[in-house]
């Protein structure tokens, strides 16, 4: 079995669970090494009280092919994002592969209604606008750390890749404002890191997920709506991680579904679903 990525070095913040496992995976298939962090652990606090940690991924990693190591790591700390980061150059040395797939804004949404009351899509003047900065420092800005604190390693380097997940906004709005933000925000990170780290070799992007069938969708009673496994997610990122063209997709917001028909690859179950598209009235789950 070809393992076009044995050898490479990646890091994978927010893997405890949901997309971002489906990531770490996705990189072992084809025989990465990936540090997988997040606040979820076995010897710690998790996130919610869920029963996923970080080691559960780390083993995930392992069983696909890949080498796992996990790393507890607070991802909206600028200082705890250094810290993982020095650690990772002292072992390994370098960093080829570095995704943010942290997403705290659904913490608490139980399908319908999030902690304060209001339900998915409430207009925005009817309810706080305080749920947004959580929206905003548990999305971007832990994106915007994990960027800065890999950022002089790939330089330094002249190549490297990284991802932010997150959902395309270019077709239309999500059906929450909040949400619709948060992801706008990400996706026009990735752009605008890709003018500054572009020059030197290093690519940025957006990558865009369908509605994934995440634990936490399941647990809600919303698995029966979800276009895909979490490891569709992890294979496109592999495949482009794989792809020494991948600099010509800087700054752009990919999906997951597009890439599988360019890449050729299928989700866990031999499907290639197509890319996904938010529908009026759709709900909001967790799709990334």
């Amino acid at each position: 079995m070809a393992l076009p990525l044995r050898g490479k070095i990646c890091l994978v913040a927010g893997a405890s669970r949901g997309v971002g496992r489906g990531l770490a995976r996705g990189l072992g298939e084809a025989g990465a090494t990936v540090i997988v962090t997040a606040r979820s652990s076995e010897t710690g606090r998790r996130t919610e009280t869920r029963p996923e940690a970080i080691e559960d991924t780390a083993r995930a990693v392992d069983a696909a092919g890949g080498e796992g190591h996990h790393y507890l790591c607070d991802h909206t700390s600028e200082r705890a994002v250094d810290e993982l980061v020095h650690w990772t150059l002292r072992r390994f040395g370098r960093i080829d592969v570095a995704a943010s797939s942290v997403w705290g804004g659904n913490e608490g949404f139980d399908g319908e209604r999030y902690p304060d009351g209001a339900a998915w899509g409430t207009p925005f003047w009817r309810r706080s606008a305080e749920p947004f900065s959580r929206f905003l420092g548990t999305g971007p800005y832990p994106g915007l750390l994990l960027a800065r604190a890999v950022a002089p390693a790939m330089v330094s380097a002249g190549a490297g890749l990284i991802a932010f997940a997150s959902f395309g906004t270019e077709e239309g709005y999500l059906g929450d404002l909040y949400y619709d933000l948060a992801k706008a925000v990400t996706n026009r990170l990735a752009y605008a890191c890709a003018q500054e780290l572009s020059p030197h070799g290093v690519c940025a992007l957006s990558l865009s997920p369908g509605f994934v069938a995440t634990e936490r969708v399941r647990d809600v009673g919303q698995e029966a709506l979800a276009t895909e496994s979490p490891l569709y997610a992890g294979r496109a990122l592999a495949a482009l991680a794989a792809d020494p063209a991948v600099l010509d997709r800087a700054g752009r917001t990919l999906h997951v579904g597009d890439l599988a028909r360019a890449y050729g690859f299928t989700d866990a179950d031999g499907r290639q679903p197509e890319r996904f598209r938010v529908a009026a009235g759709d709900a909001g789950g967790e799709i990334a």
